[in-house]
């Protein structure tokens, strides 16, 4: 199996990355895992003490069973990938089955910044884009998807989603074999990743 990870700062373009790799191959060549699923459950506690969560330090995230299921995978196991919702800040009691495949992509923005999730990826990817750029797509994302007014949004980017980026994310980029700039309008960067996956397949 080889293992893809592909991480970069909030709002950068790794899920486009993502969704133009896995569109080139047919399911079940191409497993994907999402740092997001693996959000701690935080359900039990107030809105107010929601709000103060920080999803963009590495605590927030459980690596260790991310990296045990990246292990149970690549033993040829099937593993039940958790389902997060940022609206409850809980866990589903629904899991979301992931099936062995020759590739697995990890996807997240800490992927690279975990050093026991790290020495699991055969590739490390990391998906760069102007912060401008990345604040106007964390802007739309968070109003439309995560129910956040304007204002909410810019708070949380000032207190949380900023520094940690500065502090984790960023200097988690030296950690990278393939740096992709302009994030998912990069189309070579992107072809020259594919045909690497479609190497495995072949072999």
């Amino acid at each position: 199996m080889l293992v893809i990870g592909i991480a970069g700062g909030s709002g950068s373009g790794k899920t486009t990355v993502v969704k133009a790799i896995m569109k080139q191959f047919t399911k079940g060549e191409v497993s994907l895992l999402s740092q997001d699923s693996y959000y701690r459950d935080n359900g039990h506690l107030s809105s107010e003490e929601r709000a103060k969560i920080n999803f963009d330090h590495p605590s927030s995230i459980e690596f260790s069973l991310l990296s045990k299921h990246v292990d149970a995978l690549k033993h040829g196991n099937d593993i039940d990938m958790p389902l997060y919702s940022y609206v409850t800040c809980a866990r589903s009691k629904e899991t979301i089955p992931v099936s062995p495949s020759s590739v697995l992509i990890v996807e997240g923005i800490l992927v690279l910044a975990n050093p026991r999730l790290r020495e699991r990826l055969d590739i490390k990817v990391f998906v760069d884009a102007d912060g401008d750029d990345r604040l106007m797509r964390i802007i739309r994302r968070d109003i439309e998807e995560r129910g956040r007014s304007f204002i909410q949004v810019l708070d949380h980017y000032d207190r949380f989603v900023k520094p940690m980026h500065l502090t984790f994310i960023e200097p988690s980029k030296r950690y990278a074999d393939i740096i992709i700039p302009q994030g998912g309008a990069n189309k070579v960067a992107i072809d020259i990743l594919t045909s690497r996956v479609q190497s495995k397949l072949a072999e």
